[in-house]
C-alpha cells in the first residue's frame, strides 16, 4: 500500500514557505501533515500507501487502504528498495511516501468519543506543518459541510468553528477563512461519505479522513481555492487536496509531499522521473499527461507518456490520464 501525507497550504504560507522544499528531510511532513497513511499514488514516500498527499494538512502513518494508482510500465514500480533519502535509491515506489515524526492519538476521529461539547479532530502536535496527532477540542461553531469556518490557531491548530464531525479545510492564509469538510463515518476498512460528490480520503497515518471531491487530473477542475487534484490514497481516481506547492513545484523540482507538486503534476519516485535537479531528494514533480494527446518534457531523457491504470482498469472518465515516466 501506499502511504501518503499531507501538509497545511495555511501553514505552509505562514511557517516553511512553499516554495523552500528541496528535496531533503523535513522536520514537518510537507503534506500537510507527514502522516504514514493509505492514501494515493501522488507524492509521499510510501511501500505502496500514503499522502500524499502534501495536500496540505497534515502528515501521520495510516494503513487505511489499498491503492491500485500504478501506472503501467515493463518494470515493477511497486518494488521498494533500500531507503536512503539522500540518494537516488529513494526507497520508496512509483509514488514515494514520507516519513514522519509520530504524533498522539488522544481520541478517535471516526467514533468521536471526546466529552460533550467537545471534538475529535486532527491537529500537528510538534508545532510542524502536517497533521500527526488527534485531540478532543471544544465545539467552537455549527458549521457543517460547505460552510465558511475560521480556525484561530492556523490549518494544524486543531480548533475551529466547524461542528461535530467536521474540520475546517482549505484555509486561506490572509483572511483565515476556509470551508468545514464533513469527515468519513464509518470505520477505516468501511469509510463512508454522506456528502454527495465526494469521497472518503484518510491520510496522514489516519489521523485526517476527509469527504473530499473528485476531479480530472487533465483538467484540474477543483473548484476549491487553492486546490490541486491527485491520486486518491483510498481508491482509483482522483480528488481535490490543498496545494501546497505555492506554483513553486513545476516538472523537474524536488518534492517531498503528495500536494507539494505544481497542479499537472505529482511526486514520483525518482527512478521514474530522473530529473537532475532532484537528485539526492525523496521525489521529483513530474506531470500528468493524456494519452491521447502524449507530450512529456525532453528532460530527463527517456520520458514516454505511460496510462496510469493498468489495461481495462481505469474508472469511466479515466481512460486517457497517463503520466510521463521512464518505463521500467
Amino acid at each position: 500500500m501506499r502511504r501518503i501525507i499531507l501538509t497545511s497550504a495555511f501553514s505552509c504560507a505562514l511557517a516553511f514557505g512553499c516554495g523552500g522544499d528541496d528535496g531533503a528531510e523535513s522536520t514537518a511532513n510537507p503534506t500537510g501533515a507527514s502522516t504514514d497513511g493509505d492514501t494515493s499514488t501522488t507524492n509521499a514516500t510510501t511501500d505502496g500507501t500514503t499522502a500524499g498527499t502534501d495536500a496540505t494538512g497534515s502528515g501521520t502513518d495510516s494503513d487505511s487502504g489499498q491503492t491500485t494508482n500504478n501506472p503501467t510500465t515493463s518494470g515493477d514500480p511497486t518494488t521498494t528498495a533500500t531507503t536512503d533519502p539522500n540518494t537516488t535509491d529513494t526507497g520508496c515506489e512509483f509514488v514515494c511516501e514520507t516519513d514522519m515524526p509520530s504524533g498522539t492519538i488522544e481520541c478517535d476521529v471516526w467514533t468521536q468519543d471526546c466529552d460533550e461539547g467537545e471534538k475529535c479532530i486532527a491537529w500537528a502536535n510538534d508545532g510542524g506543518n502536517s497533521w500527526n496527532s488527534t485531540k478532543c477540542s471544544m465545539v467552537m461553531g455549527a458549521g457543517l459541510h460547505g460552510d465558511s469556518c475560521t480556525a484561530p490557531m492556523g490549518g494544524v491548530g486543531g480548533e475551529d468553528t466547524c461542528d461535530v464531525g467536521h474540520m475546517c479545510w482549505n484555509i486561506d492564509g490572509e483572511t483565515g477563512e476556509g470551508t468545514c469538510i464533513e469527515l468519513c463515518t464509518g470505520s477505516p476498512e468501511a469509510p463512508n461519505c454522506a456528502p454527495p460528490m465526494t469521497t472518503c480520503v484518510i491520510v496522514n497515518d489516519g489521523v485526517l479522513n476527509l469527504c473530499l471531491p473528485g476531479c480530472d487530473p487533465l483538467v484540474q477542475d477543483c473548484q476549491g481555492n487553492n486546490e490541486v487534484c491527485i491520486p486518491d490514497p483510498m481508491g482509483d481516481g482522483f480528488v481535490c487536496v490543498l496545494d501546497a506547492s505555492g506554483d513553486m513545484h513545476p516538472s523537474g523540482t524536488p518534492c517531498e509531499f503528495a500536494n507539494s507538486c505544481n497542479a499537472g503534476n505529482i511526486c514520483l519516485n525518482l527512478d521514474f522521473y530522473p530529473h537532475p535537479d532532484c537528485q539526492g531528494s525523496l521525489g521529483c514533480c513530474g506531470p500528468v499527461c493524456d494519452l491521447s494527446e502524449p507530450q512529456c518534457p525532453a528532460e530527463p531523457a527517456g520520458l514516454s507518456c505511460e496510462p496510469w491504470y493498468e489495461e481495462g482498469m481505469a474508472p469511466p472518465g479515466y481512460e486517457d490520464v497517463g503520466i510521463c515516466i521512464v518505463p521500467q
